[in-house]
């Protein structure tokens, strides 16, 4: 299973899922409050986790491998504490398990000015983000999210904006369960990217003691973007062993 990151849906781990759907059964999803999916009244790591594993029972589904991106990864370790029997092998791909200061605030501020009222077609809601977001590749990554209904010809958010601006606090804060996670995880870190610090070690380790680590060179935070069959050479690598 590919779980993605915070403002993305199933498309963004695409790359990486063509690199590894020779090798593997692969199910992509929408987390919670992104994509398609259906949206909350409030933000949980143990809410998301529950509805992937209602899902994977649904698809009768009683062992997975799971690999998730960012705060895909930390959904992805809140299973693997709250299932152990479900996930077999964890990989988590440039996050972990702890409390982050904040770090979207450009982000927010961009999404947040564009009036969706008023916006009449793509472009202009990259202007107005650009006074806030000089990255055109993040502009066009959060775009993909922008649609427009077929029938109102209204644009939105296929994301939850509101409720991941209120909640923002809590998708960054640590996860915390009493009890540890004992298989094998596999954490792939970007060179370039501060989201695994070394300062973490310890608090991973104690959820996560069977846990390695393994560094993406010449990338950021979007290693599966940047990198994708070194990131599926590293992934097939850990899964076969």
């Amino acid at each position: 299973m590919l779980i993605h990151g915070l403002f993305g849906s199933l498309d963004n781990l695409a790359m990486l899922r063509r690199e590894l759907s020779a090798d593997f059964n692969i199910v992509s999803i929408d987390l919670p409050d992104h994509g398609k999916s259906q949206h909350s009244t409030q933000f949980s790591f143990e809410h998301y986790a529950e509805s992937i594993i209602y899902l994977l029972n649904e698809l009768s589904i009683s062992k997975a491998n799971i690999v998730g991106h960012s705060l895909g990864g930390k959904v992805a370790m809140q299973i693997a504490l709250m299932n152990e029997s479900l996930v077999d092998c964890l990989v988590v791909l440039d996050i972990a398990p702890v409390t982050y200061t904040p770090r979207h605030e450009n982000v927010f501020n961009a999404l947040l000015s564009v009036d969706l009222e008023k916006v009449t077609e793509r472009k202009e809601a990259n202007d107005i983000m650009a006074e806030y977001i000089t990255e055109p590749s993040v502009r066009q990554f959060l775009l993909k999210s922008l649609y427009q209904d077929n029938k109102t010809q209204s644009w939105h958010w296929r994301f939850n904006l509101n409720l991941l601006y209120r909640d923002y606090s809590l998708l960054s804060k640590a996860l915390k369960i009493e009890h540890s996670y004992d298989k094998s995880v596999l954490f792939l870190k970007g060179e370039l990217s501060d989201y695994l610090q070394p300062q973490y070690t310890k608090q991973t380790i104690a959820l996560f003691p069977n846990s390695r680590v393994r560094v993406i060179q010449g990338v950021g935070h979007w290693l599966h973007a940047e990198k994708p069959a070194e990131c599926a050479k590293h992934i097939r690598t850990f899964l076969r062993n």
